[in-house]
């Protein structure tokens, strides 16, 4: 309680906060600033010139590039655990049904032996395309990093 007191007589002291970056209540004094001082640009925390922020620009751009990355490998990652678990899932269907013995199976069973092996057949060459696309992912990327000039 006495904090919120302390806070609204603190405030009402205060005279009105203009709204940061407002131009029309901006003054621009140069008269008596020299050039290097007109080259800084003051935020609310730091103050940086312009060739500072164009290289936190850059170091930010390099950091979002490794995330975009990283998260392109975990997708992958989740898609060929997804895929692998359905072909596992697949495989001991499969397997119950190799079990029974040729002449003991209905011709459901065997319709239903065959589609098992077409839906793995697909689902490893997607698994296929998946690996195959991330290897040239991979290998195209460090090829970008070496022409990068240096920052």
């Amino acid at each position: 309680m006495e904090l919120k007191q302390s806070l609204s007589v603190h405030l009402e002291a205060e005279k009105p906060l203009r709204r940061y970056g407002a131009v029309e209540e901006t003054a621009w004094k140069t008269e008596g600033l020299g050039r290097n001082q007109l080259d800084i640009i003051s935020m609310a925390e730091t103050t940086m010139r312009p060739e500072e922020i164009e290289l936190e620009m850059a170091k930010i751009q390099r950091l979002r590039e490794v995330l975009v990355r990283r998260e392109s490998e975990l997708r992958f990652m989740m898609d060929d655990i997804q895929l692998c678990n359905d072909i596992m899932d697949l495989k001991q269907e499969l397997q119950n049904l190799v079990a029974i013995p040729e002449k003991e199976k209905t011709k459901l069973q065997k319709q239903r032996e065959d589609e098992l092996i077409q839906k793995i057949h697909k689902l490893v060459q997607k698994r296929d395309f998946l690996v195959d696309d991330a290897e040239v992912e991979r290998l195209r990327l460090p090829s970008r990093e070496e022409s990068r000039p240096p920052a």
